[in-house]
């Protein structure tokens, strides 16, 4: 048996070089036939020490040659070529080497894998070209598809934006029936080759100074580019968790099989399309069309029918005047794909790709009366006067943020996922979609618009709209490109960008921000969520209060407040409102008092990791502040560059609003005089902690976990 071995780690069997093989002069086992360019040996080699030998073919020298081949030729005495080895390709592809099919005479070149590791005769993996316009590059298991990467748009394979196009080539003669690619080596200077692995792994690979890998697919940390990972009408996004989702307007066919990770099945359309509902129904004065969802930055799907239009608004029109159409592409290097059968092996990729349109009901043409109707509420938001805020429409958003896509989410809060968005006039937003399931239902989604819409101050975050379409909940707001203040403070390389110039400036931000919602705002309102992941941060890192949906507005007489279901984030609450439901602006400034010691140590509060005894942070800035060593608790990053006196004045601010009595603690008003050096500061108490044991030793509180103490619902809510 006889194989094509391109490796320069084989074990050959050699000890003298020849350069022809006649009837006179054969090629025997300890011989080497040697190319003119002396860069190629060809002779018997035992692969990965099996006991059986084989014929094949290696680099022997890495020298540039203009003769650099490899083509075991068997030529006449005329020297007539009756057959050669670039005509019979086995499992590798060397440069100006290539496979193809042609139509017309039947003729395929492909690549086929080793069985083994240890044995050359024909595994089950096939690499060829396709003979579709446009062409594409396809691994088969035996007859099953098991790699593609995608359309050949005359420059690259466009499913595949990392495979570099600059040592291959394709091309494709439709009158002759012919599609051909080729590793092209154009100076003769690259030392390399293309092969299938026995696994079904195609790597090309390329030398300098050893033997590397630069390309390879598909690879087991990619389960993406396995063929139709997610079924028909499935996409697959390797970024997500799942992997797999449906195209929109599509539902899983099984929902226990995709519940359980096998999304082989595929999804099928929620509701029936306009045109096949016309079509199914007797003639109407009135037509009914569907309309095309926009997916961008896709790896089109497999079995496209390439037509001859050269304008995307005629591929457009075409496929919407035609029912069985049930997506298009218009690539420019390509022209109009249209799809007619399944949508299969779609992808959802990093970088690159092309805009996929997928045909749906179009809702606002007749098909409203299948989705559930929710408007009591929705008219309730008229009634109250929320005109300050933009209504915008479903489409808008799922556009500007890509369907929602993995990639663009910014952080997932407690009530639900954070993306980042651009709309059509190039504005940058965050759009925060509310879960069905989540515990902010339509109450707090209300007041969260009712309230920031007509708060206007530069330390509290931008509401620019929402969005009430289909049942969704979306809050649109100001995109703040540093994210939230938690990212930097608890990141152990990020918190280092966070000098005490910067830290100053957020506390004093924050502070100004709370008292304008306690005193100087047109209405008086408590936050009850202050916390680390609460504060954004803009491009000039001043903070912005966000999250509003559990703020409560109170009278200008009121004092105290009490609710029978107190909701917050642990290490934040008050000991009056965890314990007894009773919240004022006092819990508020307690609040901030613990996120100024978070500030300035990088320390989470209800961490239980501090030194000695010290239950939290608040334990251990007190016992630091009473041995006199109150700087110690400064975050050790920038122990070297700080104002003395700012910290300290700070600690003990932190230390006053974390006082156990309301009566103890400074209103906001005061904290500010205080952080600017304006007034005098009282010595702050010791306090007792006991609602932090409690909550230590008895709760143990996970995220969304309820609890009840003294007949208080205690809900908590953790965000990012």
């Amino acid at each position: 048996m006889t194989s094509f071995l391109f490796s320069a780690t084989s074990d050959a069997l050699q000890s003298s070089t020849i350069y022809n093989i006649t009837a006179s002069s054969p090629l025997v086992q300890n011989q080497t036939l040697v190319s003119s360019s002396q860069i190629f040996e060809l002779g018997f080699f035992t692969p990965n020490g099996s006991a059986k030998q084989y014929l094949g073919i290696w680099y022997k020298n890495m020298t540039p040659s203009q003769k650099n081949y490899g083509n075991f030729v068997l030529q006449d005495r005329n020297a007539n070529i009756l057959w050669e080895s670039f005509d019979e390709p086995t499992d590798a592809l060397l440069p100006n080497m290539t496979i193809g099919v042609n139509m017309k005479t039947g003729k395929k070149r492909n690549l086929i894998s080793w069985k083994g590791e240890d044995d050359p005769s024909f595994g089950s993996f096939v690499v060829g070209v396709t003979s579709e316009t446009p062409p594409q590059l396809f691994t088969w298991n035996g007859l099953s598809r098991y790699w593609r990467n995608g359309q050949w748009d005359k420059t690259r394979f466009i499913g595949i934006p990392t495979m570099d196009n600059t040592y291959y080539d394709v091309q494709q003669d439709i009158v002759q029936g012919t599609s051909n690619y080729t590793n092209n080596n154009h100076n003769n200077s690259i030392f390399g080759y293309t092969f299938i692995s026995f696994e079904g792994t195609l790597k090309a690979v390329w030398w300098a100074n050893h033997w590397s890998t630069y390309w390879e697919a598909p690879t087991p940390t990619k389960p993406c580019e396995i063929y139709g990972k997610c079924g028909p009408f499935g996409v697959c996004n390797q970024s997500s968790s799942p992997i797999c989702r449906c195209l929109e307007g599509f539902k899983p066919i099984s929902d226990e099989e995709w519940n359980r990770g096998n999304w082989t099945k595929g999804c099928l359309r929620e509701l029936e399309l306009n045109c096949q509902k016309s079509a199914s129904t007797a003639a109407s004065t009135t037509v009914k069309k569907d309309m095309f969802r926009k997916m961008s930055e896709m790896k089109l799907p497999d079995s496209a029918d390439y037509l001859l239009i050269n304008d995307e608004e005629r591929c457009r029109s075409w496929c919407l005047e035609n029912c069985s159409c049930l997506a298009y592409s218009y690539v420019n290097a390509i022209g109009c794909m249209t799809w007619s059968k399944d949508l299969l092996d779609t992808l959802q990729l990093p970088t690159g790709g092309e805009d996929l349109f997928i045909r749906l009901v179009d809702t606002s043409a007749g098909a409203a009366e299948k989705l559930p109707r929710e408007t009591a509420w929705k008219e309730q938001m008229k009634e109250d006067d929320a005109s300050e805020a933009v209504v915008y429409d479903f489409d808008s958003i799922r556009l500007a943020t890509d369907n929602f896509d993995a990639k663009n989410k910014l952080g997932q809060g407690g009530f639900g996922p954070v993306y980042k968005g651009k709309l059509s006039d190039g504005k940058e937003i965050a759009a925060k979609r509310l879960s069905s399931s989540s515990g902010q239902g339509i109450a707090e989604f209300k007041n969260e618009i009712l309230l920031i819409s007509k708060l206007q101050h530069r330390n509290l975050v931008k509401l620019l709209g929402y969005c009430t379409e289909r049942e969704e909940k979306i809050l649109v707001y100001e995109y703040l490109p540093n994210k939230s203040l938690d990212a930097f403070l608890f990141d152990s390389e990020k918190k280092a960008k966070l000098s005490w110039a910067v830290r100053f400036h957020i506390i004093q931000g924050v502070a100004r921000g709370l008292l304008y919602l306690h005193r100087n705002s047109c209405f008086r309102v408590i936050h009850r969520y202050l916390k680390v992941s609460n504060i954004l941060l803009d491009e000039k890192m001043n903070p912005k209060i966000s999250d509003f949906g559990l703020a409560r507005m109170f009278e200008s007489s009121q004092v105290l407040v009490n609710t029978h279901k107190v909701v917050g984030t642990l290490g934040y609450m008050s000991p009056e409102y965890a314990m007894g439901g009773t919240f004022s602006e006092k819990s508020d400034v307690y609040s901030f008092g613990v996120l100024l010691l978070e500030i300035i140590s990088s320390k989470k509060n209800k961490n239980l990791d501090y030194p000695g005894q010290h239950l939290n942070l608040l334990a251990y800035a007190w016992h630091l502040w009473c041995e006199g060593r109150g700087l110690d608790l400064m975050d050790a990053t920038i122990a070297n560059a700080f104002s003395a006196l700012e910290v300290m004045r700070c600690i003990q601010v932190g230390l006053l609003c974390t006082q156990d009595h309301t009566i103890d603690r400074p209103n906001m008003s005061a904290v500010v005089l205080m952080l600017n050096g304006e007034s005098e500061l009282s010595p702050p108490k010791q306090p007792a902690y006991i609602f932090q044991r409690l909550l230590a030793h008895q709760v143990q509180s996970q995220e969304g976990s309820i609890r009840s103490m003294n007949t208080i619902t205690i809900t908590t809510v953790e965000g990012r």
